[in-house]
């Protein structure tokens, strides 16, 4: 029988049965914690596992739900595996599949924000962070450079990056508002000129393999058929969620962090690196919850964690919540204020796969929705490259452009993005190895 196989080896093998939820929840449990890497390395260990390994999903399927993630505000890899989860096993599949993608991230990065605010301030830590800082903007800058490499494939595109680079980095105007001219602007293109549109992902080979649980011609069950008035309901109860959530917060801090990350979610469109400029300007300047020099740290923290990158929301909202003393002592106002943060950033995603994925499933001969994200893709990468700058700036002149220059912040940062670019190293390993050149450095008087 079915329900007595126990083990995920047995299901492997055989192409007609179903998967069984207790399996699928030990794979999700078992992603979240090695996922390392980025979204990229992620969406890989996902193809990897779920379409060559354990044969749960054809490649043309999991390339379809990519595409739509793609096309998502917020982190793609999560709502992917969110929507995995969802077409195997329903909603409570997905909320799984979701969840443990980011639990595990999420409490090491509270873990480690307590570290930060308890001992960020000895020798040891300042001396870790000051060989990591330079690493952070090496990892930034290798991001334009990835981003950049994949996606800008004609002229018109580079000039919506720069657009976009000097629309952020010099006008000061809005990235949400940039993410809009951008994604018109691509949609206008596709419109005349459809062969300037970079494709997102290659088409899966589907005329010979192996057969899958998913298959390329598996019906679709019938909790994933479309319906409007089902979608529109779904929207609506998440939308009560969230608002119930909000009045039970004690405080107007809390509440201005469960306004302003629910809107960072809506925008994050091309990952946490193009979000990034936006968290920072209003996280530092407006709502002063940390510092620049804080947020670099924060996001350091976040390039060694597993779980999506935008979990450098959760450090932020650590931070904040301890200098607006949200709660009776600082580490209950850092854990109380990470939670609603880390609440309001995912809950959007959730609501975005639940209510939208049947109709994307709908459209499974036809999906045209390439041309918005292209566009959107060419305006991150100038996005990005500013952060990169932002970074750089803080960095190599910490005390402000009129004062000295950090030559070792310099020359480190120049070998960190050497190792990416050319020698192929992985992030987490370029900031272990430049957080101990820091710490020799700093003791050896550098």
């Amino acid at each position: 029988m079915i329900d007595k196989i126990d083990h995920i080896e047995n299901i492997e093998k055989i192409g007609d049965r179903p998967i069984l939820l207790g399996d699928a929840t030990r794979f999700w449990f078992k992603l979240g914690l090695i996922s390392f890497g980025g979204p990229a390395g992620q969406i890989a260990i996902m193809r990897q596992e779920l379409v060559e390994r354990r044969r749960w999903i054809s490649e043309k399927r999991f390339l379809h739900a990519l595409n739509y993630c793609m096309l998502l505000p917020g982190p793609e890899a999560q709502q992917l595996a969110t929507y995995i989860g969802w077409l195997m096993h329903k909603k409570i599949g997905g909320f799984i599949a979701g969840a443990l993608f980011v639990l595990p991230g999420a409490l090491l990065m509270m873990a480690l924000a307590w570290v930060y605010v308890t001992f960020g301030n000895s020798t040891f830590m300042q001396s870790i962070l000051w060989g990591i800082k330079p690493a952070v903007v090496a990892i930034v800058a290798f991001a334009v450079y990835r981003i950049a490499s994949k996606s800008l494939h004609h002229a018109l595109w580079w000039v919506i990056a720069v657009a976009a680079f000097i629309a952020v980095a010099v006008l000061k105007i809005g990235f949400p508002w940039v993410v809009l001219g951008a994604a018109v602007a691509g949609w206008v293109v596709g419109k005349l000129h459809p062969d300037w549109i970079a494709g997102g992902h290659p088409s899966a080979k589907t005329s010979e393999h192996a057969k899958a649980m998913i298959d390329d011609d598996t019906p679709t069950p019938a909790h994933a058929k479309f319906s409007l008035p089902r979608s529109l309901a779904l929207i609506a109860v998440f939308l009560a969620v969230a608002l119930l959530v909000y009045l039970a917060l004690p405080n107007d801090a809390l509440k201005n962090m469960a306004q302003f990350f629910s809107q960072a979610a809506l925008v994050t469109f091309g990952g946490a690196y193009a979000v990034l400029p936006y968290v920072t300007q209003a996280s530092v300047e407006k709502f002063q919850w940390l510092t620049t020099a804080q947020m670099m740290d924060g996001l350091a923290l976040g390039e060694t964690t597993p779980g999506p990158l935008i979990l450098i929301l959760t450090f932020v909202g650590y931070l904040g919540g301890v200098k607006e003393a949200v709660a009776s002592s600082a580490l209950a106002s850092g854990l109380l204020a990470a939670s609603v943060v880390t609440f309001y950033t995912f809950l959007p995603s959730f609501m975005m796969i639940f209510a939208g994925a049947p109709f994307i499933e709908s459209t499974r001969q036809s999906l045209k929705l390439q041309t918005p994200l292209t566009g959107i893709t060419a305006a991150v990468v100038g996005v990005i490259a500013s952060l990169a700058v932002f970074f750089a700036q803080h960095t190599f002149w910490p005390k402000g452009m009129n004062e000295r220059l950090d030559v070792f912040a310099v020359v480190l940062a120049t070998v960190a993005l050497i190792a990416l670019v050319k020698f192929k190293r992985g992030v987490i390993e370029t900031i272990a190895v430049c957080a101990v050149i820091g710490v020799v450095a700093k003791f050896a008087g550098a």
